[in-house]
């Protein structure tokens, strides 16, 4: 009697023919080019998706399970939020400037949503709210349209943005890692590619 063994199968690792790393943030330019299209569309939910997610800093587990009561008290937008991180249980705080309040205010407005509502429902009905997965293809999305290649920029992007600019302002890194929710100071090094950064910075400021 013959017995067959079944040639083993290959591994083929998770990562194969994907770009990995972090995902760089926007530039100023770019958050009004894509902020500026979905107001000419007048994509009032995409909107005040886009500019909470720069504003809150929030990973996108955090971002779409966000409701009406987490930012606004009664009809009106708060000016900071304050909420409970999924992925480390710590409590984080984040300001929410005056055009993102007119952006949500129109969105809720419009959308007839009560104070206990998710923000951004999903559109599938098994759904309460839009998921990560959905998330991730509107900001794939909005990156296309802006001519950017969709591969290299992620909700990362979107996460990294505002406390990328702040430290570049301020070079106060304890202020980003409170904004960002980092337990550690280095988490923050690494998360904002500070050390390169800087090291490139000061390179191009020296003349020899």
């Amino acid at each position: 009697m013959y017995s067959f063994i079944q040639p083993h199968k290959k591994h083929i690792p998770w990562n194969k023919d994907k770009l990995i790393g972090q995902k760089p943030p926007l530039k100023l330019k770019q958050i009004w080019a894509i902020r500026i299209r979905l107001q000419i569309s007048n994509n009032l939910r995409e909107l005040a998706l886009f500019n909470l997610a720069i504003d809150s800093k929030l990973r996108s587990c955090d971002l779409v399970q966000l409701k009406v009561l987490d930012v606004a008290l009664g009809s009106r937008v708060s000016s900071r939020a304050n909420i409970l991180q999924k992925k480390t249980q710590t409590p984080v705080q984040f300001e929410i400037t005056e055009q993102t309040r007119e952006a949500l205010e129109r969105w809720i407005e419009h959308a007839n949503l009560s104070h206990n509502n998710y923000l951004f429902k999903s559109r599938i009905r098994k759904s309460l709210h839009l998921s990560t997965r959905q998330y991730s293809r509107i900001v794939k999305a909005w990156i296309k349209e802006i001519d950017l290649d969709p591969a290299l920029y992620g909700t990362h992007s979107l996460r990294r943005t505002k406390a990328t600019l702040i430290y570049r302002r301020t070079k106060n890194l304890r202020a980003v890692q409170l904004l960002l929710g980092h337990k550690k100071l280095e988490s923050t090094v690494r998360y904002l590619g500070i050390e390169v950064d800087d090291a490139l910075e000061m390179a191009e400021q020296t003349e020899v």
